[in-house]
């Protein structure tokens, strides 16, 4: 029997965890990813990372497909639009702690064997400096976001 994703539950569950403990939630994106709908300039190493705090965003819909929302960028609003396998990561900005998930394939086959089946918990990562919009500031040593996994 093939079940669903557990990926957008699990993304929900994280969401309101963060919010809760009152941090602010940043997903972390594979901006290559056929259906990810963000503006170009945003977009570092073929990867994004978005501020899903309610301040910075409008209409949040975190579905079973996709993650879809209004964030002003340059002070223009725009719909945002992540397809769920798309997501890399969730986090709470403050600390790192989040969950990170495996790539998926396109073709909905096993992800990698050293990835495969389950997310993992992630631990501080590095700073990711997010301006007001939620769009990920240029990095003052000119590297990408780490983040580091924890067992």
């Amino acid at each position: 029997m093939e079940m669903t994703s557990t990926r957008p539950y699990l993304m929900r569950a994280i969401y309101d965890w963060i919010l809760e403990n009152q941090c602010t939630p940043y997903l972390l994106v594979d901006a290559s990813r056929e259906g990810v709908r963000v503006p170009p300039q945003v977009i570092k190493d073929g990867q994004v990372v978005l501020n899903l705090a309610p301040r910075a965003i409008d209409r949040l819909n975190l579905g079973l497909d996709e993650v879809r929302f209004n964030a002003r960028f340059s002070g223009v609003s725009q719909t945002v639009i992540v397809p769920a396998g798309a997501v890399l990561a969730i986090y709470a900005q403050e600390n790192g702690q989040g969950m990170m998930f495996p790539p998926e394939d396109d073709s909905d086959s096993a992800a990698e064997p050293a990835l495969a089946g389950e997310p993992s918990a992630i631990g501080a990562a590095d700073d990711v400096p997010i301006d007001q919009e939620g769009t990920q500031a240029p990095r003052p040593d000119g590297g990408r976001p780490k983040l580091r996994i924890v067992k």
